[in-house]
């Protein structure tokens, strides 16, 4: 990848949940993808150890196994930006699960700004281009790298699968429509999701049954 762009991930927490540390070797800035719970820890490590200023914490989306670890990403880097969209924001500042009671609280607080489709998060050389990809939850986005080809799809697309569409504020036509989007992304797209391991374009292009059932792939 050019730019020295560096990527770590860990998975943890009840949903075995995704987070990602990227950051630019040269400049030695960095940011967190979600906060799965009992999961950043490591990431802060590696960004210590690497002299690594995490200037961000992004939320791909509002839902409980993204967020739980905030706190424990802000106490580290105490100059790090929370930012998630807008639609999203209701399920930080009042976290918690709509199916189930969580056997740990998570501390609410609002985020420090928002991100918007269009938007450019620089992680020094490093260009993350938000795309507000509703259907999951009204507030989800994914994060693009254009340069690197890599798509942080949160809980939009997954390895053989998509995001689940049966929750309360989850639409069906929403999240076939942000899928059809992120199916124009260049086959070669490394796609991070916030379960499951890593895939690309390509490869959901022409073996995801949801995605070939919905018609959903740009021949």
């Amino acid at each position: 990848m050019s730019h020295g762009m560096k990527i770590h991930m860990n998975t943890g927490g009840l949903a075995e949940t995704n987070a990602y540390l990227v950051f630019d070797e040269t400049s030695k800035v960095g940011a967190i993808i979600d906060a799965p719970e009992a999961t950043t820890a490591e990431l802060i490590e590696q960004a210590k150890t690497h002299g690594i200023d995490v200037q961000y914490l992004l939320l791909t989306h509002g839902h409980w196994d993204h967020l739980s670890d905030h706190a424990v990403v802000i106490e580290a880097f105490p100059k790090a930006k929370l930012l998630m969209h807008k639609l999203d924001e209701h399920k930080l500042q009042k976290p918690g699960s709509a199916v189930f009671d969580l056997p740990y609280e998570i501390p609410p607080r609002d985020p420090d700004g928002y991100l918007e489709s269009g938007d450019k998060i620089h992680i020094g050389q490093v260009v993350l281009t938000v795309m507000h990809t509703p259907g999951h939850s009204p507030g989800h986005v994914c994060l693009y790298d254009a340069e690197n080809h890599v798509l942080f799809a949160g809980d939009l697309l997954m390895a053989g699968s998509v995001g689940r569409y049966d929750f309360p504020d989850c639409s069906l036509e929403d999240l076939k429509a942000s899928l059809r989007r992120v199916m124009a992304l260049p086959e070669q797209t490394h796609v991070l999701s916030g379960h499951g391991p890593a895939t690309t374009i390509g490869n959901e292009k022409n073996g995801n049954p949801f995605i070939r059932q919905w018609h959903l792939a740009h021949e």
